[in-house]
């Protein structure tokens, strides 16, 4: 019984203290997921995060029911999936009730502006540790320079991007391979 208050606890200070959603996220999941409870490794997360991008959802939603269910199958996904979104639904139904008084407010209008800088920062932050965990060598460099253009340059939808780079990934693998080369 632990485990679930631990599981919906963890995700629920996340879903609290993150704005900005799943990448404003990653210290707090590199702190309580990897270091504190040990529930899942850099690179499980990071693929969590890569499939959590893929599939239909919010990257936090999809990333606390992957940790929930690597730890303790359906129920852990279900009490970890509660847990990142109980802060919202309590915070929304909260704002909705109160934002015809208060949003005109000029101290209202600067806390959220300082909101904002302080998500920028914390999505820094994410994509340094990403790119710095994800980045190993001459490929997957290329593999990062080229969706970063794909990405800026055009139009094409992040699940195509990140379906491309990992054929390509998996492409780089099997020719690795065949020269007898080391797994990168």
């Amino acid at each position: 019984m632990r485990v679930y208050i631990d599981l919906f606890w963890s995700w629920f200070k996340m879903g609290l203290f993150t704005f900005g959603g799943g990448y404003a996220m990653l210290p707090m999941i590199q702190k309580e997921v990897i270091e504190k409870y040990h529930w899942a490794t850099e690179d499980e997360v990071m693929d969590y995060y890569a499939i959590g991008q893929c599939t239909p959802g919010i990257i936090a939603v999809n990333t606390a029911t992957f940790i929930g269910y690597k730890v303790k199958g359906i129920p852990g996904g279900i009490v970890a999936t509660l847990g990142v979104v109980s802060p919202s639904i309590i915070i929304i139904s909260l704002i909705t009730a109160l934002i015809t008084n208060f949003s005109q407010l000029e101290v209202v209008q600067h806390a959220l502006r300082g909101i904002q800088v302080a998500v920028c920062v914390l999505m820094f932050v994410a994509v340094e540790k990403l790119l710095k965990k994800g980045v190993k060598d001459i490929w997957t460099f290329l593999i990062f320079a080229a969706a970063f253009v794909l990405c800026y340059f055009t139009d094409l939808s992040t699940v195509i991007l990140v379906v491309l780079a990992g054929v390509t990934g998996y492409v780089m693998f099997i020719v690795n391979e065949k020269k007898g080369g080391t797994q990168a």
